[in-house]
């Protein structure tokens, strides 16, 4: 949206629901196994003479592969996504700059973007590390259970590389006095 022909008086609605071709893009872009379902609805409004705020609602399904054994993690996402657009961003003060307690601000530039939005908040409401259901590591970081039709990994009976590193140091340390 070019911010120079938005009306400063009015609320802009929008309702971006992207077709199968272009949920497909966005899968690949992200990868996604799959993106069942996406949309992204809401409105901008002015926010004083010059700045706009959106406010809209994210919706998706999304198709991921779990951590542990890849299996298909199907997940719903329903985030509310705030942004605020500032013609003037405060000054930092002081020499260190820490991160803002607001999230929400960003530069208002001659155009608001709303697709790319739209594909940042789903990206960050994404499972960073999807799981299955009943799936989980063992501490040692192996599966507790071999998938359907495969035999687990077998450590037993294997030295242990750290004891024979521990006999070498033994060895050339000489006896030790306790």
């Amino acid at each position: 949206m070019r911010v120079a022909r938005l009306d400063g008086r009015q609320v802009h609605e929008i309702d971006l629901t992207p077709d199968a071709a272009a949920r497909s893009r966005i899968a690949a872009l992200l990868g996604l196994e799959a993106l069942r379902k996406f949309r992204f609805r809401g409105n901008l409004r002015p926010l004083g003479r010059s700045d706009w705020e959106l406010h809209a609602a994210l919706g998706a399904t999304v198709v991921q592969p779990c951590v542990v054994s890849l299996q298909p993690v199907v997940t719903r996402i329903d985030e509310s996504v705030t942004r605020r657009f500032l013609a003037e961003m405060p000054e930092p003060e002081g020499t260190e700059i820490e991160m803002p307690e607001d999230d929400s601000a960003e530069p208002l530039g001659p155009h608001i973007d709303i697709s790319a939005l739209a594909l940042e908040a789903l990206s960050l409401a994404l499972p960073a590390h999807p799981r299955a259901d009943g799936e989980a590591l063992s501490e040692a970081g192996r599966l507790e259970q071999a998938p359907p039709g495969q035999a687990p990994l077998q450590d037993e009976g294997k030295p242990n590389p750290f004891a024979a590193l521990a006999g070498l140091r033994d060895k050339l340390d000489g006896p030790r006095n306790s």
